[in-house]
């Protein structure tokens, strides 16, 4: 099978020329989408969010055609995001970051390893398997947003709740967030750890600090739980997640001055849990030690994402072999990191793995991607789509 091998670099260079900072999508998916529609992509623009944040989602499905059984094939989805972190001080950048540049066999640009390399290598590699299989017994499908990088509540969210209610099964799904470590394949992702943040507000009496027992001080009060939940193991983890993590992230209290107790401390703190645990759970546990101390509190819970798990099955096998076949390498499954899109997605998708470049400089001043990667990425993400074609035939 002839490819060209400059289509994914090109396309790559292409986007990587667009300054799409979160929320602009500066026009990434038109371009995509233009591409798509030429091989029988049905392109839908969903946008969301205020006037002063407008968000440009993309949803664009191929159907597998009639006599390949389309009413029972399955739906493969790449997804990602359009949009960039900002390029952070412009005269730290050796080159400018919205003008794709080569040195050293690396592509410079902001962008170049979180997502757009990603997001070249979906589409060239879907234009290759169409032209080896126009009829395949799969339907592809890409959703696209350029609201991942910021509050994340008018992106990838806004779509899949679209789809749910329309009835649009998925049955596996592929986010190209950069998961590589040393060479593209190295590590995927299958999984991510849910994160739950709580703000605690315990209550005292504010007083003069020489007369202690004519207030109460809500930062001792506090102290003691604090030290109990530093030490409580919330779980054990799994095979595939460590345990439950609790942090403390903020504290606040006192007016300023150094001889008044305060009223009030604000603590800001984090739960990274794993699939052992629901937030259910944790708050209830969290709150009996509070109240074990006898503390007056309030306590506001913020879910930013369900932790999801992707067990070796048929996407996970696929991208497995896709990568041993290219690359040679054993990739290694991991769930470590913070969240991303793909908690959304594993609302709607029982199958869900993240799979991209090497990470090492995402969010960095000079971020870049080897131009090396660029390629086998789009040859992994072909021969998934051949693996599952294929298992879709048998």
């Amino acid at each position: 099978m002839q490819h060209d091998s400059h289509a994914t670099l090109q396309l790559t260079e292409q986007l990587l020329s667009l300054a799409s900072v979160t929320p602009h999508d500066a026009g990434c998916q038109a371009l995509i989408a233009k591409r798509l529609q030429l091989l029988g992509f049905v392109c839908e623009t969903i946008d969301s969010g205020p006037a002063d944040f407008r968000v440009t989602n993309l949803w664009a499905q191929r159907k597998a055609s009639s006599h390949q059984g389309s009413a029972t094939a399955k739906t493969l989805v790449f997804a990602g995001h359009t949009d960039v972190v900002p390029t952070g001080p412009l005269a730290q950048w050796d080159s400018a970051p919205f003008s794709p540049s080569h040195r050293d066999a690396k592509l410079y640009g902001r962008g170049a390893s979180d997502m757009k390399t990603s997001l070249a290598a979906f589409v060239v590699a879907i234009e290759e398997f169409l032209a080896h299989t126009p009829d395949p017994a799969l339907n592809i499908a890409l959703l696209l947003t350029s609201d991942e990088e910021g509050p994340a509540v008018d992106g990838t969210v806004v779509v899949c709740n679209t789809l749910k209610a329309r009835g649009e099964v998925l049955d596996y799904c592929i986010v190209g967030e950069p998961t590589s470590v040393e060479r593209t394949g190295d590590m995927i992702k299958n999984g991510r750890r849910g994160t739950m943040s709580g703000k605690l507000t315990v209550k005292g009496v504010q007083g003069h600090i020489a007369y202690p027992h004519m207030a109460d001080n809500p930062i001792h009060r506090a102290a003691p739980a604090l030290a109990e939940l530093v030490g409580v193991r919330w779980d054990e983890g799994n095979a595939y997640f460590p345990p439950t993590s609790w942090q403390v992230s903020n504290m606040h209290g006192g007016t300023g001055a150094s001889n008044v107790i305060p009223g009030e401390v604000v603590i800001d703190f984090n739960f990274r849990f794993s699939t052992e645990s629901t937030p259910e759970s944790l708050q209830s546990r969290l709150a009996a030690v509070l109240d074990q101390h006898g503390l007056r509190y309030d306590l506001v819970w913020t879910i930013g994402g369900l932790p999801f798990l992707t067990r070796p099955g048929t996407l996970v096998d696929a991208v497995r072999d896709a990568i041993r076949d290219e690359t040679g390498l054993e990739t290694q499954l991991s769930t470590t990191g913070g969240t991303s899109d793909g908690r959304f997605l594993a609302q709607i998708c029982p199958q869900v793995i993240e799979l991209g470049p090497p990470n090492a400089t995402i969010h960095k001043i000079n971020e870049y991607v080897a131009v090396a990667d660029i390629e086998p990425l789009k040859n992994i993400y072909r021969r998934v789509l051949e693996r599952l074609h294929t298992q879709a035939l048998a």
